[in-house]
């Protein structure tokens, strides 16, 4: 017993220094499902400094049905994060985009402009964990025309891609970037994901990690996966791109 208490406390022999930036959370107080308060936001910004990030991009749902967020709403959001930080004196650079639910407004959404996006026009959005979009390469497609880059939100996470990793392939090559959410690595969201997880690291499928930040135990678990063999693989031998979005 006393040998695995130890194990379990000892320091992780890296952190998230390596790429700085952390492009998917919902740091944001009171405006989707992350963060209730400012004072909640103000400790996850404490924990993902801890753990080494540099930089946070905070990403909010936009979502038709249920949270109707604009850029109004999520700068507002900001500007009082903002402000409690430097209250505190916490010095860290953050922003803010959104994270996009793939859902019957979405295009019309891209056709009207003004999408929240991060570093150079990348633009972050999410599918149903259910059903999957007959017109998701098309939607691709429009996003890549009017000058976006498109960021597939953690693809680990849709069962229906599950089986053929020639499924996530195909999404690649319609003109999108993968971003992993790296607790996926540590089975917070059970083992099918996991497995999934690690098949994308092992085929260099992974351009982007994010926190997907909403509560602590989501910080307990971004720590836990620093002790894991296939978050040091993304570290430390992939070509990650957080660092694109300076």
């Amino acid at each position: 017993m006393f040998n695995l208490f130890k194990k379990k406390s000892k320091k992780p022999e890296f952190d998230f220094k390596s790429i700085g930036i952390d492009m998917h959370s919902h740091i944001l107080p009171g405006i989707d499902d992350g963060a209730p308060t400012v004072r909640e936001s103000v400790m996850l910004v404490k924990r993902l400094i801890d753990l080494g990030f540099n930089k946070l991009i905070a990403t909010p749902h936009i979502m038709a049905d249920y949270y109707r967020n604009t850029p109004e709403t999520i700068n507002k959001a900001l500007g009082e994060l903002q402000l409690e930080l430097q209250k505190q004196g916490i010095e860290i650079p953050i922003e803010a985009a959104a994270e996009y639910y793939f859902d019957e407004t979405f295009e019309s959404k891209i056709e009207k402009g003004n999408l929240l996006t991060m570093g150079n026009n990348y633009l972050l959005f999410e599918l149903s964990y259910i059903n999957f979009p007959n017109n998701l390469k098309e939607v691709i497609q429009k996003l890549n025309d009017k000058g976006y880059k498109p960021i597939l939100a953690h693809p680990e996470r849709y069962p229906y891609l599950y089986g053929s990793i020639e499924n996530f392939y195909k999404i690649r090559e319609y003109g999108c970037f993968f971003q992993l959410n790296t607790i996926s690595l540590s089975g917070y969201y059970g083992k099918q994901t996991q497995k999934v997880a690690e098949e994308l690291v092992d085929n260099m499928m992974v351009d982007f990690i994010g926190s997907d930040m909403h509560h602590p135990k989501h910080a307990d678990a971004l720590h836990q996966s620093l002790f894991l063999p296939h978050t040091k693989i993304l570290l430390e031998e992939s070509s990650l791109q957080n660092e694109m979005l300076k």
